[in-house]
């Protein structure tokens, strides 16, 4: 079956190409300069070499073989030389392979660690939209392209290039109609290339972008491996995996198909002109045609192979320079994605109090306060107390399709508010916004009066805990999975941390306790024991601000017993944001926000809306029935 064209032109263009150049001329400036002039004087070696066929043969050995001399000291020092050139030609050549060893490998460490900065800038809506295993394949599969093109693929082009043009320079001195003869075969070989290359380039490029999508598809599959077994998914699972893995296989076939092809092509032609010069040459040496000798047709044999070799050479390069250039585009893709924006100015600092002021203080652990610098130079100081209002707040994730309708909370310090409401209602949603994973289309969200667009990101959420029903644990002891919420929380604060979350008791009874490796995204431990991590890594940063998005849904009721201890206690002090589907843990909720299709529909403690009768005394009491 043969696969369709990827859709619309190649989409690699001369400016990836010229900005990857750029990017190595600018790192590089020196060891390049250092590559070229050793592949120049390497070609150079190469071309004097065959040249030397037409010396040795007219100059040496036919007079030896006319004269019956047998002094052949004149000979040998000739080879000696050539011998010399060519010891050259190979140091050279080692030379410049090494360097660009260097040079490719430094690069991809460059860009490796430009993408990784690059990705830790993005926002998160970046990453809802891209799949992890897309993301991923930019760092395996497209800098591997990119590696083999700089490490091999470029020097060898260029080297390619320097001996077409010697060997040029070297046939036209020998004979002008050998050389015209060499170039009406080379213009076949172009158009051959072009028409060959240019469909092989089309499915080279395909053949990454199937790459990326099987790296998605399989890295999905890997994380949700349970559920695949859990609901019998596994034959639709191989399905969906033989549909993507067939495409990949008709881009790579395609695209090789046309590549493998293009060098025993160019190989024959080669042969072809190999016996058209030789032919052309002998008949004009037979009839004395040009002043063409023994010599000077055995050098142009050699100098035609030399010179058809570097042909078949680019052709060759041709396909890994194109797909490492699609490669690159995709790099430069993730690398040009707009960073989150960040325009805030106010920032988190220590501060304690002085005659009625507040004063910043580096080493003291006193009060966090917001630092709010003026057009003037000077400093204000607001505490920070945890007063979050969000004011007629509208929000659309895409353009023309609002999620969030009119939004207007008020929290004062210490209040905890819950938010409960049907799946997909926006409870979620206003929990991002207050993190500034999203800008709001309209409205305002102020935190101690301040508009959370003028405080940098970094303090922002610096200010806010969050525990996600979905828990990330990261390779690493369970001491620093608690300290990631805090980098310069001692471990006596992760002990503390544990204790107040409920979660010192298990942790105490692993193997190795605080030490115990966690590997596999806490494979080796429970989904409730994870959860109680999350819920201690938030204790470890104590912020004033603490966000709960289905924080106990994973845990059984009798550990959520325990935990809701450590959860009252967690929360005594702060402002917090609770989701939750369990109405039991939020009866004590100074307000519960209930909400229906990204609108507030009811508001009120638990008694005021079960009076109401509305739809909170609905999900209320099925819950109580399907309890029951």
């Amino acid at each position: 079956m043969k696969p369709p064209k990827p859709d619309g032109k190649p989409r690699v263009s001369l400016s990836t190409a010229k900005r990857l150049l750029l990017m190595m001329w600018k790192r590089y400036k020196w060891l390049l300069i250092l590559v070229s002039a050793s592949i120049i004087l390497s070609s150079i070696t190469n071309v004097a070499g065959a040249s030397f066929m037409q010396t040795l043969i007219d100059d040496f050995i036919q007079p030896l073989l006319l004269s019956g001399s047998r002094d052949f000291s004149g000979l040998l020092m000739a080879i000696l030389r050539m011998a010399l050139i060519y010891a050259a030609g190979i140091i050279l050549s080692y030379v410049y392979n090494r360097v660009m060893v260097v040079i490719s490998q430094g690069m991809l460490k460059s860009i490796r660690d430009d993408m990784f900065r690059t990705m830790q800038s993005l926002p998160i809506k970046y990453f809802d939209r891209n799949s992890f295993g897309d993301v991923m394949s930019h760092f395996t599969n497209d800098a591997d392209t990119l590696r083999q093109m700089m490490s091999m693929s470029l020097p060898q082009a260029f080297s390619s290039i320097i001996m077409i043009i010697a060997v040029t320079w070297a046939m036209l001195r020998i004979n002008l109609a050998l050389s015209a003869l060499v170039f009406a075969f080379v213009a076949v070989m172009l158009i051959v290339m072009r028409v060959i290359g240019g469909k092989s380039a089309t499915y080279f490029i395909g053949q990454q972008k199937s790459l990326g999508e099987i790296n998605g598809f399989i890295e999905e599959m890997i994380n949700g491996q349970k559920v695949v077994k859990v609901f019998n998914h596994e034959n639709k699972a191989e399905s969906r995996f033989e549909e993507l893995n067939t495409e990949l296989f008709n881009q790579a076939s395609s695209a090789n198909k046309y590549a493998n092809i293009l060098m025993p092509i160019m190989g024959n032609l080669g042969n072809l002109q190999y016996v058209a010069l030789a032919i052309v040459g002998g008949f004009f040496a037979l009839s004395g045609i040009g002043g063409v000798t023994l010599g000077a047709i055995a050098a142009f044999l050699t100098l035609s192979k030399s010179f058809a070799g570097p042909i078949g050479q680019i052709s060759m390069q041709i396909n890994a320079v194109i797909m490492a250039l699609a490669g690159a585009e995709r790099i430069f893709n993730l690398m040009d994605e707009k960073p989150e924006e960040d325009e805030g100015y106010v920032t988190l600092a220590r501060v304690k109090e002085e005659k009625g002021e507040l004063v910043e203080c580096v080493e003291c652990t006193g009060q966090w306060a917001w630092k709010h610098p003026h057009g003037d130079g000077s400093l204000t100081f607001t505490k920070l107390n945890g007063l979050v209002e969000l004011s007629d707040v509208d929000f659309e994730y895409d353009e023309g399709k609002p999620v969030l309708h009119n939004i207007t909370i008020h929290a004062k310090p210490g209040q905890k508010i819950a938010f409960v409401g049907a799946t997909g209602a926006g409870k979620t949603t206003i929990t991002n916004l207050l993190n500034r994973f999203y800008t709001i289309a309209d409205g305002k969200i102020r935190f101690d009066g301040i508009n959370i667009n003028k405080i940098k990101t970094a303090a922002l959420r610096k200010s806010l805990g969050i525990v996600l029903q979905d828990v990330n644990l990261f390779t690493g002891t369970v001491m620093e999975n608690i300290r990631y919420g805090n980098l310069q929380a001692t471990d006596e604060d992760c002990v503390n941390a544990a204790k107040l979350s409920y979660a010192h008791d298990f942790i105490s009874r692993l193997p190795n306790g605080y030490e115990t490796l966690i590997e596999g995204d806490g494979g080796n431990l429970s989904q409730g024991q994870r959860q109680l991590l999350s819920i201690a890594r938030a204790a470890a940063a104590n912020p004033p601000v603490m966000i709960l998005d289905e924080a106990t849904s994973s845990i059984d009721t009798r550990t959520e017993t325990i935990v809701q201890k450590g959860m009252d206690s967690l929360m005594e002090g702060r402002t917090v944001f609770v989701i939750a589907h369990r109405l039991s843990t939020i009866k004590n909720a100074n307000a519960i926000m209930v909400m229906d299709q990204g609108r507030i529909i009811e508001r009120g403690s638990h008694e005021e809306l079960m009076e109401q009768k509305g739809k909170y005394y609905q999900l209320y009491m099925g819950t109580f029935a399907q309890s029951s």
